[in-house]
């Protein structure tokens, strides 16, 4: 198989976690409906957590040995004022998809950086997607429940939203391997930029959602979701 197939082939593998998460949000039925209500703060608690992991162990460090103090802070700054309009425009059109973006923003530029790094000879490619996965899974069912609740759309539409967005993965990987690869500064401002808006949305509403009253145990799901990120971080260091 040629390097860019096998970009291909592992971006996609990472972005059908999407699609897959929001299948198992749509079948979803537990019997027990405080633990139902209980698993489904712990998995909104797991994401995000997952998605601090993404920003702390990947995008945050990966980006910043090649960018100045400046443009490093400008980046990150510029894609949380970026998220905060999306959100204020959302709300004012009465839609709700912080939790999908934020999902977006991670995936995409993460996909930008595995195929800058396959052309790049780096390895730990595949395990990289896979923890890309293992991400998106949980992400992927928090945005449906998000959609869900604040759309129209059917639960059939919605997939196959997930399932068409997970092509943008293959699309951002071959962009950085065919064409980013030699400029890595880009690479950086982007993923900063991405980091920005990702911290914005776990603070904005992922974390508020995680609460349960009475609850403690949905935030260990936030800790567990940045051992994720964690592990996966030092299996590739």
């Amino acid at each position: 198989m040629d390097a860019w197939q096998t970009v291909i082939v592992l971006t996609l593998m990472a972005g059908m976690a999407m699609p897959m998460g929001a299948w198992l949000a749509r079948v979803e039925c537990i019997p027990i409906d405080w633990l139902e209500n209980e698993l489904r703060h712990g998995i909104i608690a797991f994401g995000g957590g997952a998605l601090l992991s993404a920003v702390a162990l990947v995008l945050v460090p990966d980006s910043l040995p090649v960018l100045d103090i400046a443009t490093a802070a400008g980046c990150f700054v510029a894609g949380g004022l970026a998220f905060m309009a999306l959100d204020i425009a959302l709300h004012r059109s009465g839609t709700s998809a912080s939790q999908l973006a934020a999902m977006l923003a991670d995936f995409v530029p993460e996909a930008l950086a595995l195929g800058a790094a396959f052309a790049h000879g780096s390895s730990g490619s595949l395990l990289l997607a896979g923890l890309m996965a293992l991400q998106n899974l949980p992400e992927g069912f928090n945005a449906y429940h998000e959609l869900r609740s604040t759309t129209h759309y059917s639960s059939r539409r919605l997939i196959a939203m997930f399932f068409a967005m997970a092509w943008l993965g293959p699309l951002a990987g071959l962009s950085g391997f065919l064409w980013l690869a030699p400029y890595p500064t880009a690479v950086a401002m982007i993923m900063l930029f991405a980091a920005g808006g990702i911290l914005y949305s776990v603070f904005q509403d992922l974390a508020p959602q995680a609460k349960l009253d009475y609850h403690w145990g949905p935030p260990l799901g936030a800790v567990l979701g940045f051992a994720l990120g964690l592990v996966g971080h030092m299996l590739l260091i």
